[in-house]
């Protein structure tokens, strides 16, 4: 079995993390059964699970800025594009949230659903 997780370091030197995931196999019903399983190369992606993540981190982060009375995109671009923290506010622990976010990632998630749409 083959699991595929990628972890990033981030300018700042701070590390991506991997959701955990389990499954539950049932035994194979014979010997060919358990060869054949043997033989397929299975991956795992925890990429949608993250690009989710960020979306509630961020859906959270912007609801907060609006609730303090800050413009929240003009917000979220200073921090993307400086990674100062102090453009995000500490209410609601947004600006804890968001240092979770690695900004390269973001950049990537941002771009990709922009051009797919």
């Amino acid at each position: 079995m083959k699991i595929k997780c990628i972890i990033r370091s981030g300018v700042t030197g701070r590390v991506g993390f991997c959701a955990a995931a389990a499954r539950i196999f049932t035994a194979p019903a014979d010997k060919e059964d358990l060869i054949n399983m043997i033989d397929k190369t299975m991956t795992f992606s925890v990429h949608d699970d993250r690009e989710n993540e960020m979306k509630e981190i961020l859906t959270t982060v912007y609801d907060a800025l609006k609730q303090k009375g800050y413009n929240p995109i003009n917000q979220l671009v200073g921090y993307i594009l400086s990674e100062d923290p102090t453009y995000i506010t500490t209410f609601n622990n947004a600006r804890g949230l968001i240092r979770h976010i690695d900004r390269d990632e973001l950049l990537q998630v941002l771009v990709k659903s922009y051009l797919a749409d």
